[in-house]
């Protein structure tokens, strides 16, 4: 049986798909498939009807947020993206998306105006300070390409969405980190640190 949406925290999390563009070496899936007692890999992508009909069986209100995030790319599953968002938006709640930053590429079009006006807070996988930085951490089929995309993904997204936070994880080099700052203010992005043993 696919799980759609899990509990984690205070959140209501989303899980739409098990494709994604990067095999970073710090993702949870490389360890484990289970997450808070749950099996997270789909055996095919959601289809917005099935999550739809999930979430319905929830009280949202009770949800600090409820976040586009699985084992795989969300905007990868673009079309239940946005019509589960639409959903979202009639009933209140603030929704987060956390991305690789690569779904412009991957789809080869700019979503940004398909998903933003179902979005409050998008996090953006920044990774590193460079494109080759990026691509020995991010491990992006796309290669050194995709730093570049995901740098465009979130100069569109600060355009778009209310708020836009870049990550990093504590595994890379301090100095890399201050300039993920500096790149991260210069975008008008917030940056968050992440840790590299929490989900």
């Amino acid at each position: 049986m696919n799980t759609y949406i899990y509990e984690y925290g205070d959140n209501l999390y989303i899980n739409l798909s098990n494709t994604c563009t990067n095999d970073c070496v710090f993702c949870v899936r490389r360890q484990q498939s289970i997450m808070g007692g749950l099996n997270l890999w789909l055996s095919e992508d959601a289809l917005a009807k099935d999550v739809i009909a999930d979430l319905e069986q929830k009280d949202l209100s009770k949800y600090a947020m409820v976040v586009f995030c699985g084992y795989g790319e969300p905007t990868s599953n673009i079309d239940a993206l946005v019509e589960v968002g639409k959903y979202l938006r009639t009933k209140g709640v603030t929704v987060k998306l956390n991305t690789n930053g690569q779904g412009s590429l991957y789809h080869g079009r700019d979503i940004i105006p398909e998903i933003a006006p179902y979005i409050d807070i998008v996090s953006i996988s920044l990774n590193e300070c460079s494109a080759e930085s990026y691509n020995k951490v991010s491990c992006s089929e796309y290669g050194e390409q995709a730093f570049d995309a995901v740098i465009a993904f979130i100069k569109g997204c600060v355009k778009a969405i209310p708020k836009v936070v870049v990550t990093v994880v504590d595994i890379i080099p301090e100095e890399h980190i201050e300039q993920c700052k500096t790149l991260a203010n210069e975008l008008g992005a917030e940056l968050r640190v992440r840790n590299y043993t929490k989900y």
